[in-house]
């Protein structure tokens, strides 16, 4: 038998807690909670779950300094659970380093998918170092460089990143990369994946007014080219 997930849940609405913890227990995962993320953190240290599941307005620690302390030491999948649904604040948690971002009230059946796309994820980064044109990027590690800089990313620009680099020259509809990125349920949700290549951009382009590595093909997605044009 496989051992039971163990999933942490931080936020100071004991109802929503209570919710969680009947959804949860239902489908065999083990579940701790905290109501802010100060004790978050401490629970993280002491019990290491395999995901979190966090509300951004809480008292002390709020959900985005939370993500940023767990991204300082671990590559734990995290879930924000949050009544704001603007860009702003789902620009601002994914660059905090959550993986995914689920606007309350939610609905049990893509809860529990977006934690099972979450859970699925981390073996991934077992595999080798995969380079092509400019860049290298090592899977077990978490590292990438650009023409031998390296560069930090968030674990969804990686993620992004790593499958433009499995495809390289190949134009690929909004559609498949919010499907390989996200999972099913963002395939209609294209704002989310023009936010996330923004913000991959900047970081792996020289001139971000003027991309080389990330074309955008207009009305149909992206191409990526994994080497830039010699400057004459």
């Amino acid at each position: 038998m496989s051992e039971r997930k163990k999933i942490l849940v931080v936020d100071d609405e004991p109802q929503i807690v209570r919710v969680m913890r009947q959804i949860l227990a239902a489908h065999q995962f083990d579940i701790r909670s905290a109501s802010d993320g100060e004790a978050g953190i401490e629970l993280f240290h002491d019990w290491k779950p395999d995901l979190i599941i966090t509300d951004l307005q809480m008292p002390n620690v709020g959900g985005l300094q939370l993500c940023r302390k767990i991204r300082e030491i671990s590559e734990v999948p995290i879930v924000v659970l949050s009544v704001k649904d603007d860009e702003k604040t789902i620009v601002e948690a994914l660059d905090a380093g959550a993986d995914d971002y689920v606007t309350k009230p939610f609905g049990t059946n893509e809860l529990l998918a977006r934690i099972r796309a979450a859970l699925r994820r981390l073996p991934e980064k077992t595999e080798t170092v995969l380079e092509t044109g400019d860049f290298s990027i090592d899977f077990s590690a978490h590292k990438v460089s650009v023409e031998g800089r390296e560069i930090h990313l968030t674990p969804k620009e990686f993620e992004l990143l790593a499958f433009l680099l499995k495809n390289p020259e190949k134009v690929l509809t909004h559609q498949i990369l919010l499907q390989n990125v996200w999972g099913a349920y963002y395939t209609e949700s294209p704002e989310a994946l023009r936010v996330l290549v923004g913000s991959l951009r900047k970081k792996i382009e020289k001139d971000f007014s003027k991309p080389k590595y990330i074309l955008t093909e207009p009305w149909i997605g992206y191409r990526f080219i994994p080497m830039a044009e010699t400057q004459a």
